[in-house]
């Protein structure tokens, strides 16, 4: 059976010319980095090869790029460094929509006594940007706010909330994991202090991220040891895994229009299939301002994790929200958040597209989802 992989913004495949970039590092390139001798040397030489690559991605300068783990570490980078840098500070500001990455983070220095402050959304997971000026003070640490949500697709205003931290004195951190190769971004006109990303949303290995800082910023390591990444982060790099998110930052560069218009194009097809199927939907989130990948629909009276399991039976791989909480039952806290009403937020399905999905993908998922929906609704115990 074909599988159909609709689940982009929780993972996406590994690109074949990505994995073959990494080969020889997994192989006979196997010398340690910060080896003197030239066996050493030409990989050292491949991981700044790879950083300006990425670099070129942000429109930031090589120097100001460091490897990590994944966004999560970047993201716990982000609050330790500056609350560390400023113990003076003690207010954190964020939003009730973030990936677990930073809310939970947020929520672990609330319990060591800082202040934080959440900003709603309204009803289309929309900030209020009246609400973020009134929060900004001085005694601000970090705004961490995410460029782009995993699981509505919403674009944020970023630039202009990062300009209205800068004219407070306050650090502006940005979640970019799910942004980073769908919309541009270009830290030389974005006055991000600090973002992160994750390669494994660009076609990239997991295991592998991107901590930006820029340069000027004041900066405490969260991993402490060795002199990698200029002692900005311990442990020996993860070579072929950096080679990869370099390889797949050039792909994000060469694809980004491709992403916008004909990723775009076959999202909405999907969704205005589906739409104009089957009765009592919903598309939740800013559809003016949103991520071209990203449909993030509501079934009123199903389980979405009913539908999921039908869809799975045909090789259809969705979402019913984050991957990092999944294993909830619970309604998303994002569509909470939005205030979704009861018998739809249970029944929301994320699809998440990917340069690679095609027509006769999409045209699958619209053949199959309506049958799907009468047999749940059929034996709902919900009923209009």
């Amino acid at each position: 059976m074909k599988t159909i992989y609709l689940d982009n913004n929780a993972t996406s495949a590994v690109d074949s010319g990505v994995l073959a970039a990494m080969l020889p590092y997994l192989g006979s390139l196997y010398g340690n980095p910060s080896s003197l001798h030239n066996f050493g040397g030409q990989v050292a030489a491949a991981i700044e090869d790879a950083r300006e690559s990425v670099a070129a991605l942000l429109g930031a300068e090589p120097d100001e790029i460091i490897f990590t783990s994944c966004g999560s570490e970047s993201d716990n980078a982000a609050f330790w460094s500056a609350v560390q840098t400023q113990p003076e500070k003690r207010r954190l500001i964020t939003t009730r929509v973030e990936h677990p990455a930073v809310l939970n983070v947020a929520q672990y220095w609330e319990r060591q006594g800082y202040r934080v402050t959440y900003l709603g959304v309204d009803n289309k997971g929309r900030l209020d940007m009246d609400e973020y000026a009134a929060a900004l003070s001085e005694d601000t640490a970090l705004v961490s706010i995410m460029f782009a949500n995993n699981e509505v697709g919403n674009i944020y205003p970023i630039a202009r909330m990062a300009e209205a931290a800068k004219e407070k004195g306050v650090l502006f951190h940005t979640d970019a994991v799910q942004a980073v190769g769908k919309t541009p971004i270009d830290l030389k006109h974005l006055h991000a202090d600090m973002l992160s990303l994750s390669g494994h949303k660009i076609h990239a290995p997991k295991g592998i991220g991107v901590f930006y800082v820029r340069r000027g910023v004041r900066f405490r390591p969260f991993l402490r040891g060795g002199h990698q990444e200029s002692g900005r982060r311990a442990g020996t790099e993860n070579v072929p895994y950096i080679i990869g998110l370099g390889g797949a930052a050039q792909l994000a560069a060469d694809h980004i229009q491709k992403e916008r218009i004909q990723v775009s194009s076959l999202r909405n097809k999907l969704e205005n299939g589906i739409l104009g199927q089957i009765p009592h939907c919903i598309v939740n989130g800013d559809t003016e301002n949103r991520l071209s990948n990203t449909s993030n629909i509501s079934f009123k009276n199903v389980e979405g994790e009913a539908i999921l399991l039908m869809l799975d039976r045909l090789g259809i791989c969705a979402s019913s929200g984050s991957a990092c909480t999944s294993g909830s039952l619970e309604p998303s806290h994002v569509l909470r958040a939005m205030g979704v009403p009861f018998t739809y937020a249970h029944g929301s399905i994320r699809l998440s597209l990917s340069c690679y999905t095609t027509e006769e993908d999409v045209d699958y998922v619209i053949e199959k989802f309506p049958k799907i929906i009468k047999t749940l609704r059929d034996i709902s115990p919900y009923k209009d």
